[in-house]
């Protein structure tokens, strides 16, 4: 007969149901709950220690997770995609995908769900992620498609992914390593390869078609409401224009491009192109014909400072006020450069007056006026000197370039963290060849370290790689896992399950392990679903007659649907500041898929071993 829970189980579930009614409705911020949620934690069981323990011990569980490995991790993987984002190292690759995205925005969605669910058969989910998300991010800023309508679909693919193979994920190697100790036959790499694959043309229609229109679009600004800066773009001896028709380099431009004095015949060396188009959109034109948008001299000063000085390009926005030296001069007399060491790439101008800005238009006139918005590159330091020696006004959005010379570095540093923790270290012992399996966190953090020793990203800019509600959200998750485990809740909820078992067909009994683990999985962890789930499963075949390879990849299935909370998986969380989500996005999106896979993964399980 099953025992009543111990008053520390039945306080462990109440304050973990409490937790997720207070983030499910949304009605104050996550990190508040989270806080609460540990200190309630740490208060009670000082008060009430677990049994055997003393009252410091709660303090440990409820703050322990500040400190826990899979938090250190979390922060490392953000660095490493910090470096790749600051360094433009994915840029080539976010290029193809955003073709894609521009031809057809549905099809670019369906590419990169099927590009992810692939990767994530081989290699591990989250470094797959951190790949992913500057990549998204990137395509999103172009305003191809909200990164909130991407990136939860694409993790929950990489999610489907990883359970496809026994090394797609650390929790498949944990329940297959459990299950052979238990006296299982080991499961081979591809052995329920087949199950997933029919699966996922059931999951990646939801994710395609339905789970983008249950999330909120958060897109900042269209592109019609951006400001279109007008400049001249030069000819060079390396561009494409140099010794080329117009007509034949005209499809390498960007989208939002215009020119204002169409080019006829042949293109010269040193010949300036008025164009116009969006600060993103130049840059991408001048990257794709390999021009100049300022003098090519201002342009390599500046980089030899920024290199020197070991400081960032920056790319920022200034008003001209009516008191600046500025106003009423020609751009090429005004001495910007040699006075400030700062290049103006292009300006903006407002429509107010109609006829004056069709005449900026035509002219290509670029004297300046009052009210025009520059759009200014250089140092820190150079641009505060430009403001307040010439009477502008700094607007908000500075940007910062890539330090595209450092982007192979930053890119072989993020492979070597990913070759390391999937494939490992390349070693030979005395029977030949062993490669060294490292653990992610070492793995995430000597890539991290990387990044720092060789200035890929910079110690005072890891603030913006972090974030301080997803650090908050993961230690409050650590925390409520580990009550679960020691009160004891877990281990009776596992022999409740398995009491009210004896009674049911197979297909119930899959069914109802599958979704026991997957609730236990988004509410504690996968490890302890795993540790919980596989022995309970293999009880439960022993006592019911029936084969344990079902019922344990019931188990492996249901520790891997670990979308329906943020808090269920690390890759959830890497996501969650990019595309802006709240706790209920998660819920409201990913239940209905973990009911879907549910039915759908038991179904093929009774089908594949005819139970």
């Amino acid at each position: 007969m099953l025992e009543a829970p111990s008053y520390h189980a039945i306080a462990a579930m109440a304050v973990t149901i409490a937790m997720f009614v207070g983030f499910a409705r949304g009605r104050f911020p996550e990190e508040i709950i989270s806080l609460i949620t540990i200190a309630v934690i740490g208060v009670g069981l000082y008060f009430a220690p677990l049994e055997g323990g003393k009252p410091t011990d709660g303090l440990a569980i409820a703050f322990g997770g500040f400190g826990h490995s899979a938090l250190i991790t979390i922060c490392a993987l953000m660095i490493l995609g910090r470096g790749l984002v600051v360094t433009g190292a994915l840029e080539p690759f976010a290029r193809v995908l955003e073709s894609v995205f521009r031809y057809n925005s549905q099809l670019g969605l369906l590419t990169a769900l099927m590009l992810a669910f692939s990767m994530s058969m081989f290699v591990n989910d989250t470094p797959v992620m951190v790949l992913l998300i500057p990549i998204i991010v990137a395509i999103a800023a172009k305003g191809l498609m909200a990164s909130s309508k991407i990136l939860m679909p694409v993790n929950t693919a990489v999610l489907l992914g990883g359970m496809s193979t026994t090394i797609g994920t650390s929790t498949n190697i944990l329940v297959v390593t459990i299950a052979a100790d238990l006296g299982m036959k080991a499961f081979g790499v591809f052995q329920f390869t087949p199950i997933i694959l029919i699966a996922g043309l059931v999951a990646i229609p939801y994710l395609w078609l339905v789970m983008p229109r249950m999330l909120r679009d958060n897109s900042v600004v269209p592109d019609k409401q951006r400001r279109i800066f007008h400049t001249r773009l030069r000819v060079g001896a390396s561009s494409l224009l140099s010794g080329a028709d117009f007509a034949s380099v005209k499809g390498r431009l960007p989208e939002g491009i215009t020119f204002h004095d169409m080019p006829e015949g042949t293109l010269q060396l040193d010949q300036r192109l008025h164009i116009s188009g969006t600060h993103e959109a130049l840059e991408e034109a001048a990257r794709a014909l390999k021009g100049e948008l300022a003098p090519t001299w201002v342009i390599d000063r500046i980089r030899r400072i920024s290199k020197a000085q070991g400081e960032d390009i920056v790319a920022v926005e200034m008003t001209v006020t009516s008191d600046s030296r500025l106003v009423s001069r020609a751009l090429a007399s005004s001495g910007i450069a040699d006075l400030y060491g700062v290049a103006v790439l292009g300006i903006h101008r407002p429509a107010r007056v109609l006829g004056e800005r069709d005449t900026y238009a035509a002219t290509g006139d670029l004297h300046i006026l009052e009210g025009d918005v520059l759009l200014v590159m250089g140092i820190e330091e150079d641009l505060n000197s430009f403001a307040e020696g010439d009477g502008l006004l700094r607007l908000e959005g500075a940007r910062e370039l890539p330090r595209r010379s450092k982007a192979v570095l930053a890119g072989s540093i993020m492979l070597g963290a990913i070759a390391t923790a999937s494939l490992g270290l390349p070693w030979f012992d005395a029977n030949g060849y062993a490669p060294i399996k490292l653990p992610i966190a070492i793995s995430a953090l000597a890539g991290a370290i990387a990044m720092f020793v060789t200035g890929c990203v910079k110690f005072d800019r890891v603030g913006r790689a972090l974030s301080a509600k997803v650090i908050v959200l993961i230690a409050a998750s650590l925390a409520i896992g580990r009550v679960i485990d020691e009160s004891g809740a877990a281990e009776w909820l596992g022999q409740a399950l398995s009491l009210g078992l004896a009674y049911l067909p197979p297909a119930l009994v899959l069914s109802a392990i599958m979704l026991f683990v997957t609730v236990l999985t988004n509410f504690a962890s996968n490890a302890t679903a795993a540790t919980i789930g596989t022995p309970i499963a293999f009880s439960i075949a022993n006592q019911l007659g029936l084969p344990p390879e079902p019922l344990v990849l019931a188990v492996l299935f249901g520790c891997n649907l670990s979308f329906a909370t943020p808090i269920a998986y690390q890759s959830n969380l890497l996501i969650m500041s990019e595309g802006g989500y709240e706790f209920s996005d998660y819920v409201r999106a990913g239940v209905p898929l973990v009911a879907l896979m549910v039915t759908v993964l038991s179904a093929l399980l009774v089908l594949w071993y005819g139970l």
